[in-house]
């Protein structure tokens, strides 16, 4: 059994860390709970799931 290893360009990396760095000026400004003590935001839930997609191979 051969393992697949994937190189990610420094750029991509670079690009990564410039979004996660955005992100969390973001939230810091707005951030994702709510005033009155209710439920985090989606935004979370979306960008975990989109992050995660980013990351993960595509299977063929």
């Amino acid at each position: 059994m051969t393992k697949i290893v994937r190189f990610v360009p420094k750029s991509e990396l670079e690009r990564q860390r410039l979004i996660r760095e955005a992100r969390a000026i973001y939230d810091s400004i707005f951030p994702p709970v709510t005033l009155t003590g209710g439920q985090a935001d989606d935004r979370l839930d979306h960008w975990a799931q989109r992050e995660a997609a980013e990351i993960q191979p595509k299977q063929q």
